[in-house]
């Protein structure tokens, strides 16, 4: 008998750690306490163009080299950020980690963010930056991983693959609660409507398959949430692929079948802003939890950025 409950304690113990089990190195800052509320908000935004007003040597591009009116889109988006008040936010098309860390500080400063995650492109400044209330801890980068042009050839006649946009993805662990995790992968896809285009992003979504095969393998349990700018509709043969997925990754459109549009921010027509849970995380989706932020001024919006903010919330107890 004694044996018996032994075996059952330990299994309750393998069992409440499932979804720690990624952060078992890791210590929270000192003094760190996890918020008391019960829901948890995620904000994906392209925000256009958005650097800062330093040149970088490594980056020639009149859009980094001379950027115009960065004072004043720096104070729009702070502002739009205060509204929303995410816990966690991810930011296409934005330069650098550091950005982020100074905006927070002068411009955010009480709000509670202090974990950022970023892997820079070394010669290019549209990049996808995390900005969190919440402790991270692991995060992946993609940057130096060659993924397929299905159905190209370079200019020797093999099959053509490309690694250059592929550091626009990343992959960050989340530890919302004290008994709650999940990996957010931040994602700014192969941009245009040419099949060329069409090949890249479904190179980079099998990659994202590959990667999240990875993490359930490791655990089953794993919560995962797959975010950002996808330059795919849902009608797209890349987004259909994304979904497809097989019964170790299954990943979830909220919104698939309704009439919810982010771009363009002057005139929404199409959805290529995604939010997408994997079904063990999808399971914490507050009902309609997914939608375009609200009750903003479009006009500032629209001086942001042509890509209209999207939310998420989910409930964590």
């Amino acid at each position: 008998m004694k044996n018996k409950i032994l075996i059952f304690s330990c299994a309750c113990v393998i069992i409440s750690c499932t979804q720690l089990s990624r952060f078992q190195g890791s210590t929270l800052p000192s003094g760190y306490a996890f918020p008391t509320k019960d829901t948890l908000s995620v904000l994906t935004w392209n925000v256009e163009h958005f650097v800062d007003e330093f040149d970088n040597p490594f980056i020639r591009n009149p859009m980094e080299d001379k950027p115009k009116e960065v004072s004043k889109r720096i104070d729009l988006l702070t502002d739009m950020l205060k509204k929303i008040d995410a816990d966690v936010v991810v930011l296409e098309e934005f330069e650098s980690r550091a950005l982020a860390m100074k905006i927070a500080k002068e411009k955010l400063a009480g709000m509670g963010y202090r974990f950022f995650a970023g892997t820079e492109s070394p010669d290019w400044y549209m990049n996808v930056v995390i900005m969190s209330k919440l402790p991270l801890g692991m995060s992946y980068s993609y940057g130096n991983i060659f993924t397929p042009i299905a159905g190209f050839k370079d200019s020797l006649g093999r099959a053509e693959t490309q690694n250059n946009i592929n550091a626009r993805i990343i992959s960050a662990e989340v530890r919302a609660k004290a008994n709650f995790s999940f990996i957010l992968t931040g994602v700014h896809l192969k941009a245009g409507r040419s099949k060329r285009d069409t090949a890249s992003r479904a190179g980079q979504v099998r990659l994202m398959h590959a990667q999240s095969k990875r993490f359930l393998k490791e655990d089953k349990n794993t919560n995962l949430l797959l975010l950002g700018d996808f330059n795919a509709t849902p009608q797209s043969d890349e987004f259909k692929l994304l979904l497809s997925g097989d019964k170790k990754v299954q990943f979830i459109d909220p919104l698939a079948n309704t009439t919810v549009f982010s771009h363009p921010a002057e005139k929404p027509s199409w959805r290529i802003d995604h939010i997408l849970p994997n079904k063990n995380m999808y399971k914490f989706l507050v009902p309609n939890g997914v939608k375009v932020a609200e009750n903003l001024d479009m006009k500032a919006l629209q001086q942001i950025s042509d890509h209209l903010p999207v939310v998420a919330k989910f409930v964590v107890k």
